[in-house]
């Protein structure tokens, strides 16, 4: 049967079909880091599309995820992106920015799936039926998709502040904070991207002369 040959994560979705015909994956990148926004994607596979290495993203090597992101890209029929910036995260606080960056994409996406597949969390005010996943970017291929395409958009993003602000070495600390991170921002003080709400970012630090670089 073509079913015993399907990915574990593809299998997954092919079930939730049978009830559900156009379901479509969401999830997000940079809940975590010290600067940046989170950006949340949503994508909606087409029943058939097998997308080779396509599992969490976090669990495949950068040049590889960029490959399948543009398969992504290619294959899915409908993608949606969703971006809360730092002043957002800070002014409501990045639970509810992450939520709001998720329902943007939705109603970003260009059409109305019949279900929602969310990598555990619950969405208020959609209409659409949800079904949260723990650990869905490991269990459901169209998080998986929603999962890859949320990093490489915001990885892209910390790439072009790393331009902007090179003294922070945002490539490499695009992701979870570091020690070296820290010691940067108490040495330089926080950039215009970095989120002040966030512990050791906003509290007794120096000043940079930024020269309005962001606008």
């Amino acid at each position: 049967m073509v079913s015993d040959i399907l990915p574990p994560n593809f299998l997954h979705d092919r079930k939730i079909r049978e009830r559900y015909p156009v379901i479509a994956g969401i999830d997000e990148a940079g809940r975590g880091p010290l600067a940046g926004p989170v950006v949340a994607a949503c994508v909606v596979l087409p029943e058939g599309v097998i997308i080779e290495g396509l599992r969490d993203s976090k669990q495949i090597l950068p040049k590889v995820r960029k490959e399948i992101f543009w398969e992504i890209v290619q294959k899915a029929s409908h993608i949606g992106i969703g971006i809360s910036d730092p002043e957002l995260i800070d002014r409501v606080n990045i639970l509810r920015a992450t939520k709001q960056a998720m329902v943007e994409a939705i109603n970003n996406l260009g059409t109305r799936p019949d279900a929602l597949l969310i990598d555990a969390i619950r969405l208020d005010g959609i209409d659409i039926p949800q079904i949260p996943i723990i650990k869905g970017d490991s269990v459901s291929a169209s998080i998986a998709a929603a999962s890859v395409v949320a990093k490489v958009i915001r990885d892209d993003i910390m790439e072009d502040y790393h331009e902007r602000y090179p003294v922070y070495n945002f490539k490499s600390h695009k992701g979870y904070p570091t020690r070296k991170h820290r010691e940067l921002i108490r040495r330089y003080g926080p950039s215009p991207v970095h989120r002040m709400s966030f512990k050791g970012v906003g509290d007794g630090q120096t000043e940079i002369e930024w020269g309005g670089d962001l606008n």
